[in-house]
């Protein structure tokens, strides 16, 4: 075994994700802004991460037949390796899919990398702990591993592992994992508390998501887009954008839409993609949804001005005890605009946003009658939309401010370096 010895006077960090731009998403987002905050912090910051994929689960343009590539991405290095990649949603192909950027990740990290001070693992998927715990061993490095996601027990209780053997050793691998991180963060506080409770000798911040006042300052969004897509300016507009996935529930905005299919000028804009999407097309064709609007996935920049010109966005999950720690990372940019939320959330996303910051109404999820109830309720009270949205946007600019996140970050890395 070697050990290289680390430059103490420049902070290096590697970020491990199976997930990074130019995908679109909430982990590819989150870690891109973590990315470049701390390298203009001046830390110097690296990316280790698939050929871009998701979630079509195709390779993209530009990338395709390739085993290495190596780009730079807004001044900082990537380097992605060859990952698996399959349309099938069973349980072979997934595995495929984790384990082979597990090896060629391990592969090109130990090879084609140079030494850092800390590797910061995004989990899920869970198995790439696996890989980010060899190089850390290898490299001499300290490991950080950053949960958006409890895994497996979200798989689990969502039905999408339901072999005991599989659940038993992935459990394994999480404990050892926790067991052999210098530091643990968890995107919610309610990941937090798990980790802390079963782990309680283990250090265990709240990395919260955030809303970078560059981008979010008091800056709107200049294009039209509901008259370009050919909404009327009374329309009343909400939307969805997002991973369409098991854990959202999206089905209730559907039942939601055919609830109030007589109200004309509602209208559900649903923007995004995943394993679900052509499920939820289908449910649209079967009841015969004209006020229901599909739109693929596309770039941020495009999906911000649909955000705008919308009235309001609906959040939902399914109704899982597990989800009670959840915050969809959805809700910071939406409330940054000045669009209040349609939660359908419970535990600590409705605490923050909905009894503590005012900043939109709860219904119960996957309950499409307490949805369309509380629309048809603000079509006749658009006004209190309004002020619902500025209490928002002023809750995330104090609270939510991501500068503040990251630098306080930055400090807790500079200690456990020794700094």
């Amino acid at each position: 075994m070697y050990f290289w010895p680390v430059n103490c006077q420049v902070l290096k960090l590697l970020i491990l994700s199976q997930y990074f731009p130019p995908e679109t998403g909430a982990p590819q987002n989150r870690l891109f802004q973590l990315a470049k905050k701390l390298h203009s912090l001046g830390v110097e910051i690296t990316v280790l991460t698939a050929m871009p994929n998701y979630p079509e689960m195709k390779i993209f343009d530009g990338y395709r037949g390739k085993c290495f590539h190596y780009e730079i991405l807004n001044g900082l290095p990537v380097y992605r390796c060859w990952i698996y990649t399959g349309s099938s949603n069973s349980i072979v192909p997934r595995l495929l899919n984790y384990f082979s950027f597990v090896f060629t990740s391990f592969l090109t990290g130990l090879f084609r990398m140079g030494r850092f001070d800390f590797i910061l693992c995004e989990s899920p998927p869970l198995f790439l702990g696996i890989s980010a715990y060899l190089i850390s061993l290898f490299k001499g490095s300290k490991l950080i591993f950053n949960v958006s996601d409890l895994w497996p027990e979200s798989a689990e209780k969502l039905g999408l592992v339901t072999n005991r053997t599989l659940l038993t050793l992935a459990t394994k691998l999480e404990e050892f994992l926790y067991r052999k991180s210098i530091l643990i963060t968890g995107q919610t506080q309610g990941i937090v508390n798990n980790i802390s409770g079963r782990f309680p000798s283990k250090s265990v911040i709240w990395l919260k998501n955030g809303i970078d006042p560059v981008e979010f300052g008091k800056t709107k969004i200049k294009m039209d887009w509901r008259s370009a897509a050919g909404f009327k300016e009374q329309d009343f507009l909400f939307i969805y954008a997002g991973i369409m996935g098991y854990a959202q529930g999206l089905e209730v905005i559907l039942h939601a839409a055919n609830i109030l299919r007589n109200h004309r000028d509602i209208h559900f804009i649903l923007v995004g993609d995943g394993p679900l999407l052509n499920s939820l097309e289908e449910l649209k064709r079967t009841l015969n949804l004209d006020n229901v609007h599909f739109y693929r996935n596309r770039p941020k920049r495009e999906v911000l001005p649909m955000i705008e010109s919308a009235d309001a966005a609906i959040v939902p999950l399914k109704r899982l005890e597990l989800f009670k720690g959840a915050i969809p990372s959805k809700i910071y940019e939406t409330l940054a605009m000045g669009k209040p939320i349609l939660l359908g959330v419970e535990g600590e996303a409705k605490e923050l946003f909905i009894e503590e910051g005012k900043s939109g109404w709860a219904f119960v999820p996957e309950d499409s009658n307490d949805l369309s109830e509380i629309i048809k309720y603000l079509s006749k009270n658009r006004e209190e939309m309004k002020i619902a949205g500025e209490r928002g946007s002023d809750l995330v600019s104090k609270k939510f401010n991501l500068d503040t996140i990251i630098g306080d970050f930055l400090k807790k890395l500079k200690s456990l370096n020794g700094n």
